[in-house]
């Protein structure tokens, strides 16, 4: 009788948030009176917003509204068109819709009639992710997150809200490490369905499913090994076919092109921080030989590895 599969020890999602290297950018508090509407358009930028009281309505391109409440927390791994404004704004969603006055205050902005009645406040943000390969990661992570209902996030918000506020010593940096926790408890929290909503596949909804989070613990544990789509099943404890269907239909890709995107983002950190040779790295992350590693590197990476290497390199010296 075969003996059952064990999955071993890893973590993916640690895994791919110390590669992202998420980084405080920019953060202020955002105080609306309705009626207001607020329309940005980003570059790609990962965008976060902290709902501190009230209520509000958030149209991102392309996806339904959501009403977001006190306590919600949103991340946009890369944000692009969105908007915010007060729930039942029929313009929340109009492409074309013109923002609303914005005046400086003290502690942050605020957003339409001066005089009107407070209709919501929020702690919004732009946020980096420092490693050269993020755009590779990024495609494993949902377009955008909703934690809701959770005490240790709406306690670390609160922290930075009441940091915001204050004109301690050090301020900046304390609040730039605050933030960074809240964007790491955020993409943990979101392999939890209880408190977080997904707006699509991703590592995030794998990791959710108990039978696929032990097959991507065996791929982060050994990227090295050739894996198969049956020692992957039986890991999971599922039929091969059903495995195939579910796997790809909750993390948005093939288990064997997920392992060859993971192998591709540890590949690009091996070359640029560790110094081994392509041949070594090649062997690191499963491949026979320099020359399919190279190919495969340069497909989806669009370089060789040498010339990566010597980017990386280069970007040192600067």
């Amino acid at each position: 009788m075969t003996e059952p599969f064990v999955p071993p020890a890893a973590d993916p999602l640690a895994e791919v948030v110390s590669l992202l290297q998420p980084r405080a950018a920019t953060t202020k508090v955002v105080s609306c009176a309705a009626p207001w509407l607020v329309r940005r358009t980003e570059s790609g930028q990962p965008f976060y917003c902290a709902v501190l009281d009230g209520s509000c309505d958030l149209a991102i391109d392309g996806q339904d509204t959501i009403t977001l409440r006190s306590g919600d927390f949103v991340l946009i791994p890369a944000a692009h068109g969105f908007a915010t404004a007060n729930v039942g704004n029929p313009r929340v969603a109009d492409r074309d819709a013109t923002s609303s006055p914005v005046t400086m205050v003290p502690g942050g902005v605020h957003v339409g009639d001066a005089d009107g009645p407070l209709a919501a406040r929020m702690l919004i943000g732009h946020c980096t992710f420092e490693s050269p390969d993020a755009a590779l990661l990024v495609s494993l992570m949902p377009r955008w997150l909703l934690v809701r209902g959770e005490p240790r996030l709406a306690t670390l918000v609160q922290l930075i809200n009441d940091e915001s506020r204050a004109g301690r010593p050090a301020r900046e940096v304390v609040l730039a490490r605050l933030l960074e926790v809240v964007l790491i408890e955020a993409l943990r929290l979101s392999a939890c369905q209880d408190t977080c909503r997904a707006s699509s596949p991703g590592l995030a909804r794998g990791l959710a499913d108990p039978r696929l989070a032990a097959a991507l613990r065996c791929l982060h544990a050994d990227p090295a090994r050739a894996w198969t789509v049956e020692q992957l099943a039986q890991a999971a404890a599922m039929s091969r076919s059903a495995f195939f269907e579910r796997f790809s239909r909750t993390v948005g890709a093939t288990p064997m092109d997920y392992l060859l995107l993971w192998r591709m983002a540890l590949a690009q950190r091996l070359l640029r921080e560790d110094g081994l040779s392509v041949a070594r790295v090649a062997e690191r992350v499963g491949y026979s030989s320099a020359s399919t590693f190279g190919a495969a590197f340069l497909r989806h990476v669009g370089v060789s590895p040498a010339r990566f290497a010597r980017g990386g390199q280069e970007r040192e010296a600067a």
